[in-house]
């Protein structure tokens, strides 16, 4: 199975990590004192702190992976596409064809 199958679990799973990383770093500074943490609204900036930096740090090291992952979802997109393409128009031969025969059906009972 190829590793491109699983694009967007290991990308969120990776983004994840960082931030938990990040979050750890920082819950660590905030307990050695060296980023000031006063109650809960610096444990909250504690995190958008994690927060930020995690998403600094995934943009510049997760691209190859986030490019896996849109190839992945546009191909799905697309092979979506192309199925309800063929459920449309096999829906519209049918349709058609329904027609087709009412309307003989009307012929026929109004010729005969």
């Amino acid at each position: 199975m190829s590793s491109k199958n699983h694009a967007t679990l290991r990308y969120t799973s990776l983004r994840a990590s960082i931030f938990l990383a990040c979050l750890l770093v920082a819950l660590v500074l905030g307990h050695f004192e060296v980023i000031p943490v006063v109650g809960s609204l610096g444990v909250l900036i504690l995190f958008a702190l994690a927060a930020v930096a995690s998403s600094a740090i995934s943009y510049v090291v997760l691209s190859k992976q986030r490019d896996e992952m849109s190839a992945q979802i546009a191909e799905r997109v697309e092979a979506r596409k192309v199925r309800t393409v063929a459920r449309d128009s096999a829906e519209d031969a049918a349709d058609d064809a329904a027609r087709a025969a009412a309307a003989q059906q009307a012929q026929q009972t109004q010729a005969g």
